[in-house]
């Protein structure tokens, strides 16, 4: 079975089940609640508390327990039989900045561990991870829209996530990596701007989900002053960001720029406000990335 998992810095995604923020509560004993994953004598439940933002997401286990989730997860919402041990593929990325580094380091993260088992929800589960193809997580969102940009001589697909905001110039839908980088402009340093000038300015501590219900207008009794105070710092956020990347030399009025991820979603009104970018292209699918994972493992094994 072939999984793609987009491990992101704020949320897991993958194909067909839903969301979760990169969090984990870990403990000694069985708790209360529902959602509960054992693995080897320990007990675990997802928590809205993400993780503290890791470059090297190999540097400990947790990761490796919320690939777990997202399997048991990913099998529940296709159906997949449980019984027996299963064989898994991993279709998984990383920042096109990262990936030249650290991309065989983090294949490695999940084999060579023989057969996995541990129990989710009461349900027992038996996980031989095989194969893992690794990719850059930009081209990998673009790709499920790439049939698009193949007659594009110059395309920049701009990816905005939790604790960075990836680029990657397409030339006719090929990625270039050596015009990529990864800049520490995710949408958790614009929730840390808005929560200090929040609790500085109308001493009100907002939390990132209420963060996201303001600017996705999805709360009908926000005071004006709170609206205006958040979807103003987020306006300024999105006009330094494009600023940064027209400083490095790149063209966001001519050919297409697509915005992908989480952070890109979030931000579209203040994106198609700014009139700093002349074509903007949005995937709207936040489970894109781990869509364009699967996509690209089928493609560069489809002669095997």
């Amino acid at each position: 079975m072939l999984i793609g998992i987009d491990h992101g810095n704020k949320q897991i995604k993958t194909a067909h089940s839903a969301p979760f923020t990169s969090g984990l509560k870990e403990s000694d004993v069985m708790p209360f609640g529902k959602g509960v994953l054992e693995y080897e004598g320990q007990y675990y439940q997802l928590t809205d508390q993400r993780i503290p933002y890791h470059r090297d997401k190999t540097s400990d286990h947790r990761f490796f327990v919320l690939t777990l989730f997202a399997v048991a997860q990913e099998m529940e919402a296709q159906g997949m039989d449980t019984q027996g041990t299963q064989q898994i593929q991993l279709a998984v990325g990383l920042p096109p900045a990262h990936y030249g580094a650290q991309h065989r380091a983090f294949s490695q993260y999940f084999l060579g561990r023989g057969v996995v088992n541990f129990n989710y929800r009461d349900r027992p589960y038996s996980i031989l991870i095989n194969d893992v193809g690794c990719y850059p997580q930009s081209y990998a969102a673009a790709a499920t829209i790439i049939r698009s940009l193949q007659d594009a001589p110059r395309a920049l697909i701009v990816d905005i996530g939790g604790f960075t905001a990836d680029y990657l110039q397409v030339k006719n839908g090929e990625g270039d990596l050596s015009i990529c980088d990864s800049l520490e402009n995710g949408v958790i340093l614009l929730y840390n701007k808005i929560q200090s000038r929040v609790s500085a300015e109308q001493d009100i501590l907002l939390d990132e989900a209420e963060i996201d219900a303001i600017l996705m207008e999805r709360v009908a009794n926000t005071t004006p002053v709170l609206g205006d105070l958040v979807r103003r710092q987020a306006g300024e956020f999105v006009d330094d960001l494009l600023s940064t990347l027209r400083e490095r030399g790149l063209e966001l009025r001519s050919g297409p720029v697509v915005f992908v991820g989480g952070g890109s979603i979030l931000l579209r009104r203040q994106i198609e406000a700014s009139r700093k970018v002349r074509s903007p292209v949005f995937v709207d699918d936040i489970r894109a990335n781990a869509k364009g994972y699967e996509l690209l493992y089928r493609v560069s094994h489809s002669g095997r």
